[in-house]
């Protein structure tokens, strides 16, 4: 499996925000949006990443208040990203070894979507039902089970 099948299951809602988008509105946009991220754009570019990390960080810099800053003072301008093409077990690597849970994902410049730890897992784990289910109905007389 490829990210581009997590893309296409997850849909194309992009969030974004640019540096100079205060903390505290990107705070208030992830959390009116219920999300764990933010591509932050500039010229039509991916030049960093905000997620719940770093405004946690910001919280703790200021003492319990997201602050007066920027999200380039606080976003990490150095994210991991994929590409369409790039195999789930990849992706699963790199989010384990890195500890990310969320990946830009890029073809050359232009921004696809983000995906998440949570999107990964989805996919991992439908792809594993549909595996077990096709196994199931190879082998003759397997019971089936019911959804109840």
């Amino acid at each position: 499996m490829k990210v581009s099948e997590i893309l296409q299951v997850k849909g194309n809602i992009l969030y974004s925000v640019t540096p100079d988008t205060t903390m505290l509105e990107a705070a208030e946009t992830m959390a009116s949006k219920d999300i764990g991220s933010l591509v932050v754009m500039e010229g039509g570019e991916l030049v960093g990443i905000l997620t719940f990390r770093e405004v946690i960080k910001a919280i703790q810099a200021n003492h319990g208040a997201v602050g007066d800053g920027t999200v380039r003072k606080h976003m990490d301008g150095q994210p991991l990203t994929v590409t369409p093409d790039t195999e789930v077990n990849e992706v699963r690597r790199m989010m384990l070894a890195k500890h990310a849970r969320y990946l830009p994902v890029l073809e050359g410049k232009l921004m696809l979507g983000v995906i998440s730890f949570y999107d990964v897992a989805r996919a991992v784990l439908e792809m594993k039902s549909f595996e077990n289910k096709m196994l199931k109905a190879y082998i003759r007389d397997w019971p089936v089970e019911s959804d109840e």
